[in-house]
């Protein structure tokens, strides 16, 4: 199945088909980027389709729309079940999800007024491994980009909100034209902050070094999932402004985030990491994460939340 077979959409409290999709082409948020996102995945586990993480998400959407003074129309609970439904009515044993509040059609003027409504919507579809199969298994070559983050005080790096990735946009166009799989982003005082929509791990050693909140990065539930994993390990993780030069020193590299899940690095600027691929740690870590969805990794943190049986056309809600 591709992203264009699944059959439905979930928009603002209905199931429609995934054809009548659509919004007005004076929406706020396509004008100037004011809509709130996420990205959650669910694994075909042993127990059924699980959500991975699926209400921490769903609190994320909310706390960025906060920061955007968005009332989003829905409770978090409403959305958490609205993302079960809609992979239920897809049939899918696994998926991408995508929740999207946003500015809809009302106010063309640069700051919304009180009364632009708030449209919420979520698809589901198949998506395989975001920078490929063979890069999640071997490592990816990657470059550090002539763009640079956006500096503390300029627009909220925490916030999951769509126009931060035109940032990411610029990172990734730029890698890929020069035959890279992804570019690596400074922040504004040129150190390292993460992928253009990824999360990025330093191994040296036993010790895992990532760059902290401060350096303009959106701090992942991947992420946090993997320093989870990495301490249950016996290994170090330090949060810490890190200098350029580490990525050419690095035992082993690699990207964490929902799409991205762990994929190592194998080179950065043509120079190879010490593993030149996926090394033992990168590849223990991607054993216990994936291991999660396998039924080898035991759940202890209550990550998987099921998604339930499949629902029928006749049984959904729709519209």
């Amino acid at each position: 199945m591709s992203i264009t077979e699944a059959q439905f959409i979930w928009r603002d409290g209905q199931i429609i088909p995934w054809a009548e999709a659509t919004t007005h082409v004076l929406s706020h948020g396509l004008h100037y980027g004011t809509s709130m996102f996420e990205g959650i995945r669910v694994y075909d586990t042993p127990e059924g389709p699980c959500g991975f993480r699926l209400t921490e998400h769903v609190a994320r959407l909310f706390s960025s729309a906060r920061i955007y003074a968005m009332d989003i129309p829905f409770e978090e609970a409403e959305l958490v079940e609205a993302c079960r439904e809609i992979v239920r009515v897809n049939n899918l044993s696994s998926a991408y999800l995508r929740p999207i509040a946003y500015f809809g059609y009302g106010d063309i003027g640069v700051s919304p007024s009180d009364d632009t409504p708030v449209n919420v919507a979520i698809a589901a579809f198949p998506w395989g491994a975001y920078l490929g199969e063979a890069g999640r298994q071997n490592g990816v070559d990657v470059c550090v980009s002539s763009w640079r983050r956006p500096a503390p005080g300029t627009i909220p790096m925490g916030a999951k909100a769509a126009g931060n990735y035109l940032s990411g946009f610029l990172i990734s166009r730029e890698a890929k034209r020069n035959g890279y799989a992804e570019g690596i982003a400074l922040d504004v005082d040129g150190r390292l902050s993460e992928g253009a929509g990824e999360n990025l791990f330093i191994v040296k050693g036993e010790t895992l070094h990532t760059p902290p909140a401060s350096s303009s990065i959106l701090s992942g539930i991947t992420r946090d999932s993997v320093m989870t994993l990495a301490r249950k390990m016996g290994l170090r993780v330090r949060e810490e402004p890190l200098p350029r030069e580490m990525l050419y020193v690095a035992d082993e590299l690699f990207f964490t985030g929902t799409a991205a899940e762990i994929t190592p690095i194998r080179s950065v600027d043509g120079t190879k990491t010490k593993a030149k691929g996926c090394g033992p740690i990168t590849r223990a870590l991607q054993d216990q994460f994936f291991g999660l969805f396998n039924g080898t990794t035991e759940d202890t943190e209550g990550w998987l939340e099921p998604i339930g049986s499949a629902a029928s056309k006749e049984t959904a809600h729709v519209a």
